[in-house]
């Protein structure tokens, strides 16, 4: 009986005391897995490194692209405005219907669009071959890129005004018509 209250008496409150053990297999194995994992976090840092330096590299080609593109752009426009000058202003001065005071204003008028054309380009050529300016790559692309927009509205402008000049001429060719016919009476 004793025995018995000893044994109820000592395994309720019992714990146990003294030294850990240790198996030095499983910490063995441990450290070698927190080294591996140490390596495998290193290759990760350096494979972290080479992406974002591809990542800057890869920016670097598409601002030079968007470069390229607008300048390309550019010279699309400037040719179309060089090529309504020379076609369709030639076309509206040597109609009979615009009036010899009109011939200085109208040539005027295309001149000085040509004129910002001309100083835009002069502005691009300095971008591009001018390290003075001191502009990272996507600055430049963002100038470009306003420089093609200026373009564009030229363009629209010059159209524009040879559209309502051509207008002009067919009213008045029409006024002419009409103003000259012969009647029947």
């Amino acid at each position: 009986m004793l025995s018995a209250l000893f044994v109820v008496l000592i395994g309720s409150k019992a714990s146990g005391q003294g030294m850990p053990v240790y198996d030095n297999t499983n910490f063995i194995s441990f450290v070698k897995s927190l080294l591996e994992s140490g390596k495998q976090t290193a290759n990760l840092m350096k494979t972290v490194k080479f992406l974002k330096t591809q990542k800057e590299n890869i920016d670097k080609v598409n601002n030079v692209i968007k470069q390229l593109q607008a300048v390309r752009e550019l010279a699309r426009n400037n040719q179309r405005l060089y090529d309504v000058v020379q076609d369709d202003l030639r076309e509206i001065l040597n109609s009979p219907f615009i009036k010899p005071g009109e011939v200085t204003r109208i040539s005027d008028s295309f001149d000085a669009i040509l004129q910002n054309s001309m100083a835009g380009m002069e502005y691009i050529d300095q971008i591009l071959s001018s390290d003075n300016l001191k502009m990272t790559d996507a600055e430049r692309a963002e100038v470009l890129k306003e420089k093609e927009l200026e373009s564009k509205e030229m363009v629209a402008e010059i159209e524009a005004k040879t559209r309502r000049y051509r207008e002009i001429i067919q009213f008045r060719e029409m006024q002419h018509k009409i103003n000259n016919r012969e009647t029947d009476y």
